[in-house]
């Protein structure tokens, strides 16, 4: 059970920095000592959720990291996160740049973990606000117009005196304001802001001010240009002569300025025993000052930093594009409640609220049209291009935009359960799985690093020892391959074209739920679908309408379904459906015939409307009838008859049709390469027949049941060898299941789909998955130019290093070179693709 956490701000000045006061669980729930957060981490925002198990609190916590830039590094974090005392489980997902942590509490602290992380080079934050077994939240504000303490201890005191309000800590050295409460954010907003001052969600803020900091103020980045001015105004006195008693120190104070925030990730990752680029790099900066190549170390350090500075711009520029998505969904809506319209913040709208959406404004919640009209772009949800009209009683989404026309919609998920929601974090989820050719370069890499760093060190002794050779040469030799082997390039290579690749498909509403199945994709040469609600659109529809003895079009079809208006039979539903907008003449003693049709009276005349069965009984010759019937029978339709018992009056058939992109769908994957397409369904085998003739498949199963469209998968499968199969996500989980690859389609709002299939298409649309084909295929090509340029580049560098034409700049200008133009290359998945032949092109 969740256990009540005390807020402490921090004590005697410590927080010089103004840090934010550190969310703890009793009972250290005292003043912030011994400097705990006086080192200018990001502030812990957040509370995690506790349970206890064998007498300890067992805490589950997400962090946001910042400042990641490379595979090998979030695996070295990974590893010294694990080995601190207390933390049971540390997992990083590079992708998307989390860490989730389960720790024991009265052992380690959150503000423990985060000031860890910071020792490594990187910033981290807590998220994912609980709420505790009282139901009390505990949210952290930002507030301005505090200007002495006093007024910050009033306002404290004015809090915590509210009914709903368990207890409030102001920070005023941080301008934070942390509340644990049960009321809603609007009303402590409204409290703070009659007590004179202005307040707003921390996290709220954090998004505002993320989106508003320019790179540029980056401290890495600030460090990194005025170790680049150093250089270069040391570079130009060297050029004119000036003496090494003026070179020195500022070379010295280059790599200082340029290599801190690499020897600080780098020595604290030593103390874990983890060896990453930055002790490598640091290692090599130190090495080159002892011998006395101080221009050198200087050199290494800056372009050191300047790498690690573009390279994590260019990732989070990647990770940007998915955390974009929640951005989609605004802050705060319209909400008329209790008869009133209030604007409100979205984590305050409950179920059952209805919010009121404004020409040209984005829909804030889920939920159902209660009344209006518009036409709304589902792109962020669906892919789709053109937007789609909506009515009372049809379901919209957070994010979408409502073109023209007011809609009133009643919210049926609150905004952390959202379909939008949802997809990030499956997104996400999908960046943190490993592609097959991720594991191998990651086991490639657990083996290859100790060996470069065997190999530098025999470089660097071994002549010297048994040869008799100078130090100096052969150990600069050593720090030079030391650096141009670290294997940066190979590692990121494949998780930023996996990050690029998911984002792109995401944005298209197509979600991929893995590298694995990306990669998959690519190679499939079969493909299952099922007929129903797939290739079809699941309901029937009025395809024929044939009248006889004079009888117009317009007349039979307002007569049938005058009569079918009172049967609840899909087929009937299906009449007047086509009947919409026609003036219908009304029946009286209408009777449903079991197995055969339905009659009804008009103008004191019985009408009959049913099977071929029902007008045999009724003794009508149907000789002259029947080649039309079996035509229309043999295309896979169901014919009713309508008449009264002396005259046939005609024949409407009814089927389900052909979605309108269904041919064209499977054109597109026949020109993407696939050798077999196969359609599986329950109907019989003359519909199943007629539905796979017109779409020209190869081959079709009917009167299947689920365990038969398994069999049927494992067949093609046992053939072809990979099978992706291609259903509803919901009836057809068996056989999604038993493919290579399971893709669910039209499955926007069904969790059952989401969580059924490995790819999911948004909206009705088959022709997406050409483009994941085409998607998975360029995928892995941009991954093999990745792996093959980094080995190339290691290769030619370290036979250029033992031929004695490699300087230890030049290698770190190629090693760094190398991850970024990987990152760049791999980016261009995020791009646009467009079919060239039978090829892509990006």
């Amino acid at each position: 059970m969740a256990k009540e956490k005390i807020v402490t701000a921090c004590q005697d000045g410590c927080c010089g920095t103004g840090t934010a006061a550190v969310i703890a669980p009793p009972p250290m729930a005292t003043g912030c000592s011994g400097g705990c957060c006086c080192s200018g981490e990001m502030a812990v925002m957040a509370a995690e959720t506790a349970a206890t198990v064998d007498g300890a609190h067992q805490i589950n916590s997400t962090f946001d990291l910042d400042g990641l830039d490379c595979g090998d590094c979030a695996a070295k974090l990974e590893k010294g996160i694990n080995r601190i005392k207390g933390v049971i489980d540390a997992k990083v997902n590079f992708a998307a740049a989390k860490m989730k942590v389960t720790y024991d509490g009265s052992v380690v602290q959150p503000a423990d973990l985060v000031k860890a992380v910071s020792g490594f080079g990187y910033q981290a934050t807590l998220i994912k606000a609980a709420q505790d077994h009282h139901g009390f939240h505990r949210t952290v504000y930002r507030v301005s117009g505090l200007d002495c303490g006093d007024c910050a201890a009033k306002l404290e005191k004015k809090l915590a005196a509210t009914p709903g309000i368990r207890l409030a800590t102001v920070n005023f050295g941080a301008g934070k304001m942390t509340v644990e409460h049960t009321l809603s954010d609007s009303a402590i907003l409204r409290l703070v802001e009659q007590a004179g001052y202005k307040a707003e969600r921390e996290d709220k803020a954090a998004r505002t001010l993320q989106a508003k900091a320019a790179w540029w103020k980056n401290t890495r980045t600030i460090a990194t240009m005025v170790s680049g001015a150093l250089l270069l105004v040391a570079t130009v006195l060297e050029w004119v002569g000036t003496s090494e008693q003026v070179l020195i120190p500022l070379f010295a104070l280059t790599a200082v300025i340029g290599g801190y925030n690499s020897a600080k990730t780098g020595l604290y990752g030593l103390r874990s025993w983890t060896f990453d680029m930055n002790f490598l790099m640091t290692f090599a900066v130190i090495g080159a000052a002892i011998i006395g190549e101080w221009g050198e170390a200087a050199t290494v350090a800056f372009l050191f930093s300047f790498g690690n500075t573009l390279q994590t711009y260019t990732m989070d520029k990647t990770r940007q594009s998915i955390r974009a998505l929640m951005e989609l969904a605004p802050p705060e809506a319209l909400v008329r409640r209790d008869g009133q319209e209030l604007q409100m913040l979205v984590e305050d709208i409950v179920l059952g609220d209805t919010i009121i959406v404004k020409p040209g404004e984005r829909i804030a919640m889920d939920g159902v049209v209660k009344s209006g009209a518009s036409a709304v772009n589902q792109a962020t949800i669906t892919g789709e291009s053109v937007p789609v009209e909506k009515t009372a009683g049809d379901s919209v989404y957070a994010g979408t935009v409502n073109e023209h026309g007011v809609l009133e919609i009643e919210v049926t998920k609150v905004a952390a359960d959202s379909t939008l929601a949802k997809i990030m974090h499956l997104v996400e989820e999908a960046q943190a799985q490993k592609a097959p050719s991720q594991q191998f370069v990651d086991v490639f890499a657990k083996y290859y690093t100790p060996a470069v760093l065997l190999a530098a060190l025999g470089v660097m002794v071994v002549p010297w020892l048994a040869f008799g050779q100078p130090f100096a040469p052969w150990f600069y030799k050593g720090l030079v391959l030391l650096v141009i082997s670290c294997p940066c390039a190979l590692v990121i290579s494949t998780p930023v074209s996996i990050v690029s690749a998911i984002g792109n498909a995401s944005r298209r509403g197509v979600l991929i739920k893995g590298g694995a199945y990306l990669e998959q994709m690519g190679g499939i040469k079969a493909m299952a679908f099922d007929k129903t609600g797939t290739l079809t659109h699941g309901r029937p529809a009025v395809t024929d309408i044939l009248p006889a003895n004079g009888m117009s079009e317009a007349e039979f079809l307002a007569l049938a379904a005058a009569i079918e208006k009172w049967s609840e039979h899909p087929l009937a539903k299906a009449i007047v459906t086509k009947a919409q907008g026609i003036s219908l003449k009304q029946v009286e003693n209408f009777k449903a015939l079991v197995g055969r049709g339905a009659q009804a009276d008009l103008d004191g005349k019985t009408i009959y409307i049913g099977n071929l069965r029902l007008f045999e009984e009724l003794g009508h010759g149907l000789a002259q009838y029947e080649p039309r019937l079996a035509e229309l029978e043999q295309q896979g339709r169901t014919v009713m008859l309508m008449g009264a018992k002396d005259s046939l009056y005609g024949m409407i058939a009814v089927a389900d049709t052909l979605r309108e992109n269904s041919k064209d769908a499977i054109k597109s994957l026949r020109a993407s390469g696939m050798r077999h397409i196969a359609m599986l369904t329950g109907d019989n085998n003359r519909v199943a027949g007629s539905i796979a003739g017109r779409l020209e498949l190869d081959s079709f199963y009917s009167e299947l049941l689920p365990e038969d469209k398994v069999a049927a998968v494992k067949s093609i499968a046992r053939e072809y060898g990979n099978v992706v199969m291609v259903g509803d996500g919901v009836n057809d989980a068996p056989a999604l299941a038993a493919a290579t690859v399971g893709v669910a389609m039209g499955v926007a709002g069904s969790d059952t789909a989401l969580e059924t299939a490995d790819i999911a298409l948004m909206a009705d649309d088959l022709g997406k998955l050409a483009y994941a084909i085409k998607l998975s295929r360029k995928t892995v090509a941009i991954i093999k130019q990745n792996i093959s340029f980094s080995i190339i580049v290691k290769v030619i560098f370290v036979i250029a290093t033992f031929l004695g034409m490699v300087n230890l700049w030049l290698a770190v200008f190629a090693d760094m070179g190398a991850s970024i133009l990987v990152t760049l290359n791999g980016m261009r998945l995020m791009r646009k693709i467009k079919a060239v032949g039978n090829g892509t092109g990006i």
